[in-house]
């Protein structure tokens, strides 16, 4: 497991989140991996599985499969239950599971579950956005997430945050330059009040981005989301 904290991209952080985006976590799961069933609050949690396959259980919906075709979004609110395994006939599983803080307290839980737009090469693809946006899947906050597949060479400017949010983006596999600036497997860059910026592709990559409004109200109650720095201990 390895914890993205986007607040530390700040040269001061008071906060590992980022306004309404709280962490990503990638998660790495061996076959025969089993998390057991527990309880989230107060969060919205999104699970990107880009190969592989995450097997989901919970007590409203039963059991779903989450790949590389599908998107699932728990919105935990006042609580949701789930458990995840990865059965020792399933591949290696690396995937993000993405942390959004909600607007609102204790709001309805559910679930939300189905196929993702088909990709495209050197394409950006919008996977959520807020309530009411013309995302398939959504998240009860200012926050929207795409992602992209770039062969080497090829060119692409991020997604256009709307005026006054800001963007982040998370290098999950190859390398890039943003802006001029290397950035390889991992490694990830906040952008504040951001003009264009072209990424190029090194080698064949894949690359998430988020746009964030940093002043969205957002509340810190989350099983994850709810921490500042002086709370917490890394």
């Amino acid at each position: 497991m390895h914890l993205n904290l986007p607040g530390f991209n700040l040269p001061e952080p008071d906060d590992h989140g980022y306004g309404p985006l709280a962490l990503i976590v990638e998660s790495i799961l061996e076959p025969g991996t089993h998390i057991r069933l527990h309880e989230h609050t107060n969060d919205e949690i999104i699970s990107w599985v880009p190969g592989g396959v995450m097997r989901h259980t919970d007590m409203t919906v039963g059991e779903l499969v989450v790949d590389d075709r599908h998107l699932m979004v728990m919105n935990a609110g006042a609580g949701f239950w789930h458990e995840e395994r990865v059965l020792p006939s399933d591949p290696y599983l690396r995937m993000l599971q993405i942390f959004v803080r909600p607007r609102a307290a204790d709001l309805k839980p559910g679930i939300q579950f189905g196929e993702m737009p088909e990709a495209r090469l050197n394409e950006w693809r919008y996977l959520f956005g807020p309530e009411n946006s013309d995302a398939p899947f959504f998240v009860r906050n200012d926050a929207k997430f795409h992602d992209i597949r770039l062969s080497q060479g090829s060119q692409t400017a991020l997604p256009a945050p709307p005026n006054g949010w800001d963007s982040y983006f998370y290098v999950f596999t190859g390398s890039v330059l943003a802006g001029g600036t290397p950035f390889t497997e991992a490694e990830t860059g906040l952008i504040r009040r951001p003009d264009p910026t072209v990424l190029t592709a090194l080698e064949d990559s894949v690359v998430v981005c988020f746009s964030i409004n940093p002043d969205a109200p957002a509340v810190r109650l989350g099983t994850v989301g709810r921490y500042r720095l002086s709370q917490a201990s890394y």
